[in-house]
C-alpha cells in the first residue's frame, strides 16, 4: 500500500470516528430578579363543575421556579442541525385535558411528531392551535372535543415557537408546545435541569426559550462526553 493510499484511508478513518463520537449537554436555568406572584385563576373558581376537581385554589404558571430560582418551562434547543427530524416515527406527545386544565403546560416535539390530545373530563372541551408568530394567521386546528370522544391528532411540517393550544369553552385553559426539526432538545424540570442526549460532535448555537423571560443564546462545542452549560434568564423590567 502506498503511502498515499494509506493517508487517505487513515484521514477516513479519523472522519468516521468524529461523525460517530457524541456527547450530551447538560446544564441548569436560573432566573434573575424577582418573579411576579403566581394569581389566583378566578375563572376557575367560579366555574360550577371546573371548581369542584381542585381541592386548593389553581395559580397561573408564568414562572416556575423553586428556592434557588431554578426555572421551569424553559424549552433548550440545539440549533444549526436542524433537518434531521425523527418525528414521524417518534413516539406521541400526549396533551390531556384533565381537571378543566391543559397538562403538560409547556413541552415541544419534533416535525413531524404527532400531537395526541386527550379529554380526560366529563365535559365538553373544545381544541383550538393558534400559531404564535402572527396572530392574524388562521387556527390550525378548531374542533369541539366531547368527553369520551376520540383522541384529536395533529403534527406540524415546520419549527415554531409556542403555539398556542386553548379551550374555548374554557379560556384560562392554554398548553404552549414548541416546534423543532431535530431531537436535539428539552424542557427543564421543576429544579430548572435540562439534558439533551446523544448530539453529534460539532460546535453549535444553543437557545433558552422562556415564554416570559425571552431567550438567550450560548456557542457550544460539543465532543465525546458531557457538555456543561447553564443559561440566566431575566425577568424583563416593566
Amino acid at each position: 500500500m502506498t503511502n498515499h493510499n494509506r493517508f487517505i484511508i487513515m484521514g477516513a478513518m479519523a472522519l468516521g470516528l468524529q461523525s460517530a463520537l457524541a456527547g450530551d449537554i447538560t446544564g441548569t436555568i436560573t432566573l434573575s430578579g424577582t418573579a411576579p406572584e403566581a394569581q389566583i385563576i378566578d375563572q376557575i373558581s367560579s366555574d360550577p363543575k371546573c371548581s369542584t376537581m381542585h381541592a386548593e385554589p389553581v395559580k397561573t404558571k408564568f414562572y416556575v421556579v423553586d428556592a434557588d430560582k431554578h426555572l421551569a418551562d424553559v424549552v433548550v434547543v440545539v440549533r444549526g442541525i436542524t433537518g434531521k427530524s425523527t418525528g414521524a416515527s417518534a413516539a406521541p406527545l400526549v396533551l390531556d385535558q384533565k381537571a378543566c386544565l391543559y397538562t403538560p403546560y409547556i413541552a415541544a416535539v419534533q416535525t413531524g411528531q404527532k400531537i395526541q390530545i386527550k379529554n380526560s373530563d366529563d365535559l365538553l372541551h373544545n381544541v383550538d392551535v393558534q400559531p404564535a408568530a402572527d396572530g392574524n394567521k388562521p387556527s390550525m386546528m378548531n374542533k369541539a372535543q366531547m368527553s369520551g370522544a376520540a383522541d384529536l391528532v395533529i403534527s406540524f411540517p415546520a419549527e415554531e415557537n409556542f403555539l398556542k393550544f386553548k379551550c374555548d369553552v374554557h379560556p384560562w385553559m392554554f398548553s404552549y408546545v414548541t416546534v423543532v426539526d431535530s431531537p436535539y432538545f428539552a424542557v427543564t424540570g421543576k429544579d430548572g435541569s435540562f439534558k439533551i442526549s446523544g448530539v453529534p460532535a460539532g460546535k453549535y448555537t444553543v437557545e433558552a426559550l422562556h415564554r416570559k423571560a425571552g431567550k438567550v443564546a450560548k456557542e457550544i462545542e460539543v465532543k465525546d462526553g458531557d457538555t456543561k452549560l447553564d443559561f440566566e434568564l431575566q425577568v424583563p423590567a416593566k
